[in-house]
Formats: C-alpha cells, sequence, structure tokens
C-alpha cells in the first residue's frame, strides 16, 4: 500500500517489517521500495546512506523502544518477580505473541557496518545489565545473575526462532511466562 504522505512513524513501521523479515542482506531497495510505497529517489533522500542509513533509523527507533519499554520496567517500582513479569508483558506485545521475528537478530546478519553490529551489540548488553540487575537485588549472585539474564535472553530468542519456524508460539509464551523462574533462581 503506497504512502501518500511520508509519515515519520508508518515510515519506520514498514521498514521494520522489512528487515525483520528478510534481515539485513534480504532487504532489498526493491522490498523497501514496495513496502513504503516510495520510490528509490525519495528513499535516497530521506535516507542519503541508502540501507545502512535506514536500518540505523529502525535500530535507534528500536533501542527507544527497548529502553522505554523492557529496561524501564525493570528498573522501575515494584518486586522484581513483578518487574519481570512486566517487561514479559511488553516483550509478548513487540512480539505479536511469537509472531515477529527479532529485529536485533534479524539485523545482526548481513551487514558488515560496524555501527549497526554496534547498535545491536549495546541493545543486547543493556538488557543482560538490566536482567542480571533485578536477579541481584533478589538476591542472587551477581555471577549466577549474569548467567541467568544470558539464558533468558537465549531462551527468548531461541523460542522465537521455534516459533517462526514451526508456527508453533507455545514456547514463546511458555518462556515468558518462566522469566521469572529463570532469572530469580538462586543456583
Amino acid at each position: 500500500m503506497p504512502l501518500t504522505k511520508v509519515n515519520e512513524d508508518e515510515l519506520l513501521d514498514r521498514l521494520t517489517v522489512v528487515f525483520r523479515t528478510y534481515g539485513y542482506e534480504g532487504a532489498s531497495l526493491s522490498k523497501i521500495s514496495e513496502a513504503t510505497g516510495l520510490q528509490r529517489a525519495s528513499l535516497y533522500h530521506r535516507f542519503p546512506g541508502g540501507k545502512e542509513d535506514m536500518a540505523k533509523a529502525v535500530l535507534e527507533r528500536a533501542g527507544q523502544w527497548l529502553v522505554n519499554r523492557v529496561l524501564a520496567p525493570l528498573s522501575g517500582p515494584g518486586k522484581p518477580e513483578q518487574r519481570i513479569r512486566n517487561m514479559a508483558n511488553e516483550l509478548h506485545s513487540f512480539y505479536a505473541g511469537g509472531k515477529n521475528c527479532c529485529l536485533l537478530d534479524s539485523l545482526s546478519f548481513g551487514s558488515d557496518n560496524n555501527e549497526i553490529r554496534g547498535h545491536v551489540q549495546q541493545g543486547m548488553s543493556a538488557w543482560v545489565d538490566e536482567l542480571a540487575k533485578v536477579a541481584r537485588e533478589a538476591g542472587v549472585s551477581a555471577k549466577i545473575a549474569r548467567q541467568h539474564a544470558q539464558d533468558a535472553i537465549s531462551q527468548i530468542q531461541g523460542t522465537l526462532v521455534v516459533a517462526r519456524v514451526m508456527k508453533d508460539y507455545g514456547p514463546f509464551e511458555r518462556m515468558l511466562l518462566e522469566l521469572p523462574t529463570v532469572l530469580l533462581r538462586k543456583k
């Protein structure tokens, strides 16, 4: 569906879908043009660096979402278990119950651009750090908290892959429900 007027949010929404669906390498300018309704010239006018600029804009927006909707609930008020559940609810919404691929994952492949890789790494590191902080607040040792945080993200990402490949969203749903247990166990 072509855009009659370029709306920043709608444009970034559509670009996000393309990058989520095809990854960085597979997101050709033809696919981007078709999804956004903009001709190549219009895309280059808006994003002079081409696909790399588009990916950076999408990642910056996703990074802001991560800060506001995932990291903020983790550092907000309430008991650790409830804060983790709040984050899980946001993830459920963001990933449409497991139907949407992870943007960080899809953009981590195919780009040799260090800035894009840096955005992806920064987002993942911040997420691990915040999850580990919540676990430490609940009395988990620093080393184990970090391991649990990495394991939790690995399990979230893994269940998203299972959901995408098998069209079975149950593992993702169960993982989100189990997040407090995964993160807050002492060993």
